[in-house]
């Protein structure tokens, strides 16, 4: 064994967070996203906004440990027709936290009301995946006049908090040593395919995942992150809550998701009368997976959203 090699290998893996090359991680990323960045300031939370597009507007809200670049294959697909709002949640990305005390659902809710109310001239669409599902579902609950539709896309919060075990075991590894080895062995079981994917990224795959890796190891972001999971995710939204939702709600899921599971799912969808869009061989990153299909989904609940009209081709 090379153990030179692999003593350098490790120390690159456990390096800690670098925010000037993440910096220059994000700027080339953000090259080859058709979206402006914005910083702005909601609920007292500095945050980064991707903002551009033509037509009526739709907000976008990413999962637990992502960012908003992480829409980078769904934005280009959604540009044309809409005027596209995608934010990093509070704590991720390039957003910062609240000075005083640490986020609750109250305070992340009230950051989206206030970024609603900042940057779309009318009720949006809100399209919320993951931990972003569940944000968007209980701000729709408390301020459904301010939403046109919501669409929820392997969201936390409508069942308990069960990730497949072994997916479980892998989100443990990644938390307690965050390299780029565990990153990796967490997203293989996170995707169907997620060698297919790096493929069909190349360059764009490596930016985004480093970037996401540092941030996670930078300070405050595995906080941040235990923060939102404890407000958003490890308790299922009160029944009594989601049925308060009067916006237009439709459901998109990655049948094989292990950390939202489908049944969930199912579940809410009979409970509530939510169409449920589900999509084959896809994990929890149908953004990334199958952009093609999610963005399909999309239009299909729009679609089927009572009093909105689908968006021109």
């Amino acid at each position: 064994m090379d153990t030179t090699r692999t003593s350098a290998r490790t120390r690159k893996a456990a390096a800690p967070a670098d925010p000037a090359a993440a910096t220059d991680t994000r700027r080339r990323l953000l090259a080859g996203i058709p979206l402006t960045e914005h910083r702005r300031v909601a609920a007292g939370i500095p945050t980064a906004v991707l903002e551009g597009g033509s037509g009526p507007p739709m907000v976008l809200l990413h999962g637990i440990g992502q960012t908003a670049l992480g829409w980078i294959r769904v934005v280009p697909r959604l540009v044309p027709s809409w005027s596209l709002v995608v934010p990093d949640l509070p704590g991720q990305g390039a957003s910062g936290l609240p000075d005083g005390p640490p986020l609750t659902a109250d305070r992340v809710t009230a950051w989206l009301d206030e970024l609603v109310a900042a940057t779309c001239a009318a009720p949006p669409v809100v399209v919320g995946h993951n931990l972003g599902g569940a944000v968007a579902a209980r701000h729709a609950a408390r301020r459904g006049d301010r939403i046109a539709a919501l669409v929820l896309v392997d969201p936390f919060g409508l069942g308990p908090f069960r990730p497949e075990p072994r997916f479980a075991l892998s989100v443990a590894a990644y938390q307690l040593r965050t390299t780029e080895r565990t990153r990796d062995r967490m997203l293989g079981r996170c995707m169907v395919d997620f060698d297919g994917v790096r493929q069909e990224m190349g360059g764009d795959w490596d930016g985004l995942a480093d970037y996401v890796l540092d941030r996670v190891r930078a300070p405050g972001g595995k906080a941040a992150g235990r923060a939102l999971l404890k407000e958003f995710a490890l308790r299922p939204i009160p029944q009594e809550e989601l049925a308060r939702i009067s916006a237009p709600t439709s459901l998109v899921w990655g049948r094989q998701d292990p950390e939202a599971r489908l049944r969930f799912g199912e579940s809410a969808a009979a409970r509530y009368g939510w169409p449920l869009h589900v999509i084959d061989d896809c994990g929890a990153d149908a953004h990334l997976e199958h952009p093609e299909a999610l963005v399909a989904a999309l239009d299909a609940a729009l679609a089927q959203s009572a009093g909105h009209e689908e968006p021109p081709s």
